[in-house]
């Protein structure tokens, strides 16, 4: 039986997803041990370059100008600012470098010129360097790439179905093409979505279908629970069950057996055994620092703390090698 598949259908996802729990974290754990080092986890830091002020009206987000949240907006920090964060990320273990901006989409301009020379500096420290700035277009990717730009963020949040109940200032093909752009220029792809958007596991079915069916699988695919935030439309929802979580990684782990998957947003909200159940069943990647963007995530010395308990190493930058790299492999995949 092949593994890596992109012909998958959401029947076959479902019955994945309802599988026993057990179960499910068994056969996640054991698609794991086929790909990945069992207890090797990728440290990776999020800062919020630009905050705040964004026009869209994603449903769950903060940082949304038309929401009264308490965000303030502030500007796109300076070069060195975010090297002495990239610098700090790396003594505190991370590999990986995240930087976000609250844009709708990049527009061609100093800003902009500003965010590739970022990207150039933060490259000489020798992380894996990536970037979620919004909508991007083809030659805005590849400019990025020729930075040495390793991987960018863009999710896609929910299924197709449900995405107008959450978001209505941009499509969910726009998401679609922002990500073709990124594999085309040679860019890592992350992706992945949320749950506890008021979805159906339906949808949460169907947003693992459009990742899963992409013409190669994303490199990374966070998986992130909703934080309610107060003034934000989806303020009011619950938290989604823990159960609920690891079953999204585990089913993320089975059909894309060579992506990491993310733990990312909500996992403040997590005991060190509840996330131990998720190293289990698949994630191999965190968000580490005391900050994801706007929302509380947690501290170093805490996930250091975890590490030790649970037996987990850092994985190194580049160990899975660059997208760019891996053109030969991928066109021998098995579909």
């Amino acid at each position: 039986m092949n593994d890596i598949r992109h012909n998958w259908t959401k029947e076959e996802i479902t019955e994945i997803y309802e599988r026993p729990l057990i179960g499910l974290i068994l056969d996640a754990a054991d698609m794991h041990r086929r790909y990945h080092k069992v207890g090797e986890v990728q440290i990776s830091s999020l800062l919020s370059v630009k905050t705040g002020g964004c026009s869209e009206d994603c449903g769950y987000c903060p940082q949304a100008a038309r929401y009264q949240t308490g965000v303030k907006v502030q500007a796109l920090m300076k070069t060195d600012e975010v090297v002495a964060a990239a610098k700090s990320a790396k003594a505190g273990g991370a590999s990986r470098f995240c930087m976000g901006a609250a844009w709708r989409e990049v527009r061609d301009n100093t800003d902009f010129d500003r965010v590739l020379e970022i990207v150039k500096e933060v490259n000489k420290l020798e992380m894996e360097v990536c970037c979620t700035l919004g909508m991007l277009n083809e030659y805005q990717a590849e400019r990025l790439a020729e930075a040495g730009l390793y991987a960018y963020n863009h999710n896609i949040d929910t299924s197709e179905e449900h995405y107008h109940e959450v978001i209505t200032t941009r499509t969910y093909d726009d998401r679609l093409n922002t990500l073709e752009h990124v594999r085309k220029a040679g860019i890592s792809v992350c992706s992945g979505g949320i749950i506890g958007l008021g979805e159906t596991d339906e949808d949460r079915a169907g947003m693992l279908l459009t990742l899963v069916n992409l013409p190669e699988h994303p490199g990374s695919v966070p998986i992130n629970a909703l934080v309610p935030v107060a003034g934000t439309p989806l303020g009011e929802n619950n938290r989604v069950p823990f159960d609920d979580l690891v079953r999204m990684v585990a089913t993320a782990r089975i059909l894309m057996p060579r992506s990491a998957v993310r733990l990312s947003a909500g996992r403040l909200e997590l005991s060190v055994a509840e996330q131990g159940m998720c190293f289990l069943a698949g994630a191999n990647s965190i968000f580490a620092g005391d900050k994801l963007l706007t929302t509380a995530n947690p501290e170093f010395n805490a996930d250091v703390a975890m590490f030790r308990t649970l037996g987990l190493r850092p994985k190194a930058a580049f160990a899975d090698g660059h997208p760019k790299n891996r053109e030969k492999a991928i066109a021998h995949e098995p579909c």
